[in-house]
């Protein structure tokens, strides 16, 4: 129930265009966090979601497959320009997918509740995907909740930034 109540939150968060960069007059006030000064942050949670972001990307960068997926909750939703996708879909879309080098701008974070909260930042990243190089400007938006000693993954966006 509380996933549940978390993603209605988003939802209504991203419909009203308050973690748009840019927007004026934005209802939540997301606070800037950089990934070198996460002591910055007033919240407690703050840095640990967006160490354990770190660690996700860095699992995808050594090709970890399996550590990537411990991350990732089991009823966890992804969406990118494909459209959405389940983590079965998710890791299986992984096979051939390597990420070679990525940069991140300043991060943003907005509490969901005391155990959640979700991120938001721009990043560069240079991958390789079945065979195939790229390079692409996204940002991204990943919520994040704790389940006892672990943090999971519950949902992540891309979205091409122009």
């Amino acid at each position: 129930m509380k996933t549940v109540r978390a993603l209605l939150i988003l939802g209504a968060i991203l419909m009203s265009g308050a973690l748009v960069p840019g927007r004026s007059g934005t209802k939540a006030a997301a606070q800037p966090l950089e990934w070198s000064d996460r002591g910055a942050v007033e919240s407690a949670i703050a840095p640990q979601i967006v160490a354990k972001e770190r660690e996700e990307l860095e699992a995808l960068k050594a090709e970890n497959l399996e550590a990537f997926g411990k991350l990732l909750a089991e009823e966890a939703l992804f969406v990118d320009a494909r459209g959405p996708a389940n983590k079965t879909q998710v890791m299986n879309n992984l096979s051939g997918f390597t990420l070679s080098e990525y940069t991140t701008g300043e991060v943003a974070y907005l509490p969901l509740t005391s155990k959640s909260g979700l991120i938001t930042y721009k990043m560069h990243k240079k991958a390789i995907s079945h065979g195939r190089e790229f390079e692409a400007d996204v940002y991204v938006s990943s919520m994040w909740e704790k389940r006892g000693k672990d943090w999971v993954c519950l949902f992540s966006q891309e979205t091409a930034a122009k």
